[in-house]
């Protein structure tokens, strides 16, 4: 494992994990030494915790509650995987609670991708990266938040299904995220994994906790907000690039998951003044 520290401050600490373990490795019980959330930005791998297993896939998060016991498994590695993780101090976890609902937040151990944190997670990185005018702590306190809000709205929790269904939803995961920029539906995503349409949806929502369409969306969104952290290329050409079949609807979509218009998260990202407010996010399918 590798790790490379971002932050260190009295509430919130920041770094990044880079794992390369391998089907062939067993994972240590560990125990969580405090309140963490760890956006995945590459790879995917397993979470055993609660006596339940948990996939994790780009765009999902590892739920840290003090105290709590897990194993990491990597059975689907494919080069390692990734982690921007925030690990919050007690205060900032309890006051967070306040917002989720009944505690949900740190009752949790896999929450599924959302369009709105797969594009924070992405101005994160930029600012883990320095090349955004926000701070990693600032952007670290902007995802935590907004992971909160949307567990009170009722966010999915990743479920567990038998070895073998985990696997094949895993591969179809990755099969989009790699594929994200080209036309999918629903029979070609299920004929990567050999099932019918019906049933893979079935499974796809219970194992990454978005249907195949959703997942799809973010991952498009995704990629976008990384190549406005990262390029000048025209906003329109991003849209095209990314799988969006017209401007408008990258740029509603976009502004929806981000709070910001794709030109205001450029900004943001590649140290560009700019005066913006980060609107609430909005629930949408």
């Amino acid at each position: 494992m590798k790790v490379r520290a971002l932050h260190r401050g009295a509430v919130l600490q920041a770094a990044e994990y880079c794992c390369t373990a391998g089907p062939g490795d067993v994972g240590e019980v560990e125990v969580h030494a405090g309140f963490s959330l760890s956006f995945v930005r590459r790879g995917t791998f397993s979470v055993v915790a609660r006596g339940r297993t948990h996939e994790l896939v780009p765009g999902a998060v590892f739920v840290g509650n003090a105290g709590d016991e897990y194993r990491c498994m990597h059975a689907h590695a494919q080069g390692g995987d990734e982690c921007l993780s925030f690990h919050l101090a007690p205060e900032l976890a309890f006051e967070l609670t306040e917002r989720a609902t009944a505690g949900a937040l740190w009752q949790a151990v896999a929450l599924a991708p959302r369009p709105e944190l797969m594009v924070l997670g992405e101005l994160a990185q930029a600012a883990a990266d320095a090349r955004s005018t926000v701070g990693i702590d600032e952007a670290g306190l902007l995802f935590a938040a907004r992971v909160a809000a949307t567990v009170g709205r009722g966010m999915p929790v990743v479920r567990s299904v038998s070895a073998r269904d985990r696997r094949r939803a895993v591969e179809a995961a990755l099969f989009i995220e790699e594929q994200a920029d080209q036309p999918l539906d629903l029979e070609r995503i299920a004929a990567q994994v050999d099932l019918s349409a019906f049933h893979f949806l079935r499974l796809f929502g219970r194992v990454v906790g978005a249907t195949p369409h959703q997942y799809l969306l973010r991952c498009r969104l995704g990629r976008a907000a990384r190549m406005l952290a990262r390029s000048d290329e025209p906003v329109t050409d991003i849209a095209l690039d990314v799988g969006f079949a017209d401007l408008s609807n990258f740029v509603r979509t976009f502004h929806r998951a981000a709070g910001v218009s794709p030109r205001v998260f450029r900004r943001l990202a590649q140290r560009r003044p700019a005066s913006v407010r980060m609107s609430p996010a909005v629930s949408y399918s």
